[in-house]
């Protein structure tokens, strides 16, 4: 680990380890340093000279990305020359930029635009027409051009070089003729998104956000992307209770500050017009519509008659590996209460990759396995396919759709069929469950509060974007109010005071509180959890 150096900056005194880059060192110390073309997950270009300084003992003004700190250093980031030099810099940039921040998806969130009002002068000195280039150019199936915008930061370059390894994007001609365009291929990698994101201006633009939204008019939170187990760290933007992106939120520890366009894509299925958006019973052959009240009294009847008649031993349980660690806690202890011992967790495996892309299309299926209720290498699956199918088993309470998704289909209709009982949670109602005899919707990551586990055990909290429908039951309520009908006590579910009891029942949560959790996520204590 290398030495701790001490640097002044503007009269201040901050550490950093010897050798950081001085522009780093001041960011990390919370100093507003303008720059463009330095990124902390990429090699060092500095072609914008934005973030010069005066650094005592130098001749000249430095840009600070590419001055290593050392011991002793005396820095001035607000002097006369520096304010001169930014606005120079400023001037430049903007001599041929065009004047659409009123159309461009990232007024709002420009930083041209901000340090151009910041930093830069209020009037132009030229009157020559600005030049023309390509607007709005296809450069790949997700991805828009504009290269009036673009300011050659490289960012998008070095992005396709050094992290995807697919090097697309390319400055070509020289001088005041360069312009960024393709090379020879589209830019169509799996992460072609995350380069709209580090584009300081709005030369790179996502076709699905492209236009749709005004970036100020977005509340965002912290959240977890539920598409694979990598559990990338993410922001959702959303307006009228509606998400409109999915953006990628910094964590070192998970995903830099990238994620996949798979996972980025996917946040409509809150909005699916297929969706399940009210309980259900079976009634005269059919599935009826009935409150809340009325689909929990009856499932609560139904599980206790049946395990009256059979014994908890012949009820099987699929936990979707969707839930929350919170939920499935509640859940593993419903599941004790009716006496069951039958119980899976199946997860549907796709493609993946050596950056980010995990082959288990699901955010918590680790936290399923450290609560018990998968077990095994193919996570409790083949136990419960065979006691289904061998009569052990004669009832199902089965969450999510992940079993139609991993078993053959006609394999999983013949499983339902053969049951006397099945109760579903989920999404949307499949064809092969019309014969389930209560059907309770469930909820979305995106509606609920509480931590996911990813493939490496570590714990990670996610908060509520979306408000669900008034007198809405999320997935652990239900699990918590059947319960208490079953066991005759009053049963809540509150997110950290679940967390307090996951953390005090199961091994790999000791110790540890929601809270504690913060943006970041901890590690749970056996370490990695997925095989």
């Amino acid at each position: 680990m290398a030495r701790s150096v001490r640097v002044t900056v503007d009269g201040a005194v901050l550490e950093a380890p010897e050798g950081t880059p001085l522009l780093q060192a001041m960011l990390d110390a919370g100093l507003d340093i303008p720059h463009y073309c330095y990124h902390p997950k990429l090699s060092i270009d500095g072609s914008c000279r934005l973030c010069q300084v005066e650094i005592e003992g130098m001749p000249k003004l430095q840009i600070s990305c590419y001055t290593p700190v050392r011991d002793g250093m005396v820095v001035r980031t607000q002097t006369p020359e520096v304010a001169r030099t930014r606005q120079g810099v400023l001037e430049l940039l903007l001599l041929n930029h065009p004047l659409d921040c009123p159309i461009c998806d990232k007024a709002g969130e420009c930083w041209l635009q901000n340090y151009a009002f910041r930093f830069g002068s209020h009037f132009a000195r030229t009157v020559e027409p600005r030049r023309k280039h390509g607007k709005r150019l296809d450069i790949g199936e997700r991805m828009l051009l504009d290269q009036e915008r673009c300011i050659l930061c490289r960012r998008c370059v070095r992005f396709c070089r050094e992290i995807t390894g697919t090097g697309e994007l390319a400055v070509f001609k020289l001088g005041d003729r360069s312009l960024l365009d393709i090379y020879d291929q589209r830019l169509d990698n799996d992460y072609s998104i995350c380069t709209a994101d580090i584009c300081p201006v709005g030369a790179l633009e996502s076709k699905d956000f492209h236009h749709r939204m005004r970036v100020w008019f977005l509340r965002e939170t912290a959240s977890v992307c539920p598409g694979c187990a990598n559990g990338c760290n993410i922001m959702i933007g959303e307006r009228g209770n509606r998400i409109w992106r999915l953006t990628p939120r910094r964590n070192d520890a998970v995903n830099d500050t990238w994620m996949c366009d798979w996972g980025r894509l996917n946040y409509s299925f809150p909005q699916a017009p297929q969706r399940l958006l009210s309980p259900m019973v079976a009634e005269g052959g059919r599935l009826a519509a009935v409150s809340w009240e009325q689909a929990l009294e009856r499932c609560a009847a139904e599980l206790r008659r049946f395990v009256a008649r059979h014994g908890g031993s012949s009820v099987g349980a699929v936990a979707s590996p969707h839930l929350t660690n919170e939920e499935l806690f509640r859940f593993g202890q419903l599941l004790a209460a009716l006496g069951v011992e039958t119980s899976a967790a199946p997860v549907r495996r796709g493609r993946f990759d050596n950056l980010l892309i995990k082959a288990e299309k699901a955010a918590n299926a680790a936290g399923a396995r450290l609560l018990g209720l998968a077990r095994g290498s193919d996570d409790g699956l083949k136990a419960l396919c065979d006691g289904i199918e061998r009569g052990r088993l004669k009832a199902l309470y089965l969450c999510g759709e992940d079993l139609f998704e991993v078993l053959v289909p006609e394999r999983a209709q013949r499983l339902l069929s053969s049951l006397e009982l099945v109760i579903f949670q989920g999404l949307a109602l499949l064809p092969a469950l019309s014969g389930a005899a209560v059907v309770f919707p469930a909820t979305t990551f995106a509606e609920k509060e509480g931590s996911f586990t990813n493939h490496a055990g570590r714990v990670q909290r996610i908060w509520r974007a979306l408000q669900p429908a008034p007198g809405w039951l999320c997935d652990g309520e239900i699990f918590s109010r059947l319960r208490s009908a079953l066991c005759g006590e009053r049963d809540t579910f509150d997110p950290a005071e679940v967390f307090q009891e996951m953390a005090a029942a199961a091994a790999p949560f000791s110790g540890l509180t929601l809270e504690q959790l913060g943006t970041a996520g901890v590690p749970a204590a056996n370490g990695a959890a997925a095989p």
